[in-house]
């Protein structure tokens, strides 16, 4: 099911035909279906929505709103939920950050992450705890890749505000236990922002049955398009949330001494939004629903798990991020040579990985490295993809000597 039958439908390896692509979890390929829904909205549908009486416009904004229902029966979500639109996981994160944590912090109160963080999962915190005078803290991280949860419990307090933790690393590949962490935090009355970015396209969503209070997701890494993400809420706290940008279609009455904003989730989408990605994103989750999730969640571990076996068999690769629970993420060192020039060698070879610090800069401080090559696998991907990226790599190894 996966692998090259499934690589036929995406028009880009047809194209590079060449192209070992192992940068899923900076963003994913597109299949054609997705590709041609946009066009086709383009091309046929284009209006704008909730302001024209006209039957295109009027189309458009049924599709639109349909998307919605969509995404939450994708994530698991129910009635308790809303779906707001944002541009992906990072505006969802600063929407999070001003409208609702914002108002809630004092002097001295405390907000909680993850040596693991994703800068977009890091930095929004960050600037809104200096504002308020608030407490950063993290959650410490083993040398495997493994959040310590005996820390966790033993940090949060009646001054934690907020938790908001990736359920993947982008950096490492662990998969955190959120199920078990959102209890936690729940017990002390804290809410839970999951940042899901890495988890969206491959692991099974049930964002009502973890009883997360924020989730998070971009379009572009589940093989939607760029310029389009979801913030998914509880409708009891999205309802309490004032929205922090102001213009067309968030309202519901104007005049020159005050404003009335509309209902949830529209306050919170003001101007013309990205209708065409919403759109994208509709048929990004039509392409998702064809397959079973624990299906793909398996296949994706097993290639990361296999390349990272292969990898270690060097004893001039080392593997960063060496958690029991890890999705198909592979970082690694290539000893004597910087992760940029193992990309650059690779890249050369038509092999697609990323090298850095992935927006991890803290993680990496704290391991004592300057980043890493790191390989990310999806459903397109074969063995044969990874057995390519081992054969470079020796060639890289023995380069450098």
């Amino acid at each position: 099911m996966f692998g090259e039958e499934i690589k036929k439908q995406f028009p880009i390896f047809q194209h590079h035909p060449d192209l070992v692509y192992l940068d899923n979890a900076a963003t994913t390929h597109k299949p054609k279906m997705v590709i041609d829904a946009i066009q086709h909205f383009y091309e046929r549908e284009n209006a704008n929505i909730h302001r024209g009486i006209y039957d295109l416009a009027s189309q458009t904004s049924i599709k639109y709103e349909k998307v919605r229902a969509q995404v939450a029966r994708f994530l698991g979500a129910n009635e308790e939920y809303a779906i707001v639109y944002t541009s992906g996981t990072t505006a969802s994160i600063n929407l999070v950050a001003s409208s609702f944590l914002l108002s809630r912090l004092e002097m001295g109160d405390e907000v909680l992450i993850s040596e693991m963080e994703h800068h977009a999962n890091l930095i929004p915190w960050q600037m809104v705890c200096k504002r308020k005078g608030a407490i950063l803290k993290t959650i410490p991280v083993s040398k495997t890749g493994e959040l310590d949860l005996a820390a966790y419990q033993a940090v949060l307090s009646d001054r934690t505000k907020l938790v908001a933790i990736t359920h993947i690393s982008n950096a490492l590949g662990t998969i955190n236990p959120i199920e078990e962490m959102i209890k936690i935090a729940h017990r002390q009355g804290v809410p839970v922002l999951v940042d899901g970015a890495q988890s969206a396209a491959h692991y099974p969503m049930q964002v009502k049955a973890w009883d997360c209070d924020f989730f998070t997701f971009s379009g572009h890494k589940l093989f939607g398009p760029t310029g389009i993400g979801v913030l998914c809420g509880k409708k009891e706290w999205l309802e309490q949330m004032q929205p922090y940008q102001f213009g067309g279609d968030m309202i519901k009455k104007v005049n020159f001494e005050s404003t009335t904003f509309a209902k949830i989730p529209q306050r919170f989408e003001a101007g013309t939004t990205n209708i065409a990605g919403v759109i994208g994103l509709g048929s990004a989750i039509e392409f998702l629903e064809q397959f079973d999730k624990k299906e793909m969640a398996n296949y994706v571990k097993q290639l990361g798990k296999y390349a990272q076996s292969e990898l270690a068999k060097m004893d001039e690769v080392e593997i960063i991020g060496t958690a029991p629970n890890k999705t198909g993420i592979c970082s690694f060192l290539v000893k004597n040579a910087h992760p940029h020039d193992v990309a650059t060698f690779l890249g050369s070879a038509q092999i697609a990985v990323r090298a850095g610090h992935h927006c991890t800069q803290p993680l990496m401080d704290l391991l004592g490295i300057p980043g890493t090559t790191r390989a990310s696998f999806s459903i397109y991907n074969t063995k044969t993809d990874v057995n390519q990226l081992v054969r470079a790599v020796k060639e890289v190894i023995f380069f450098f000597k």
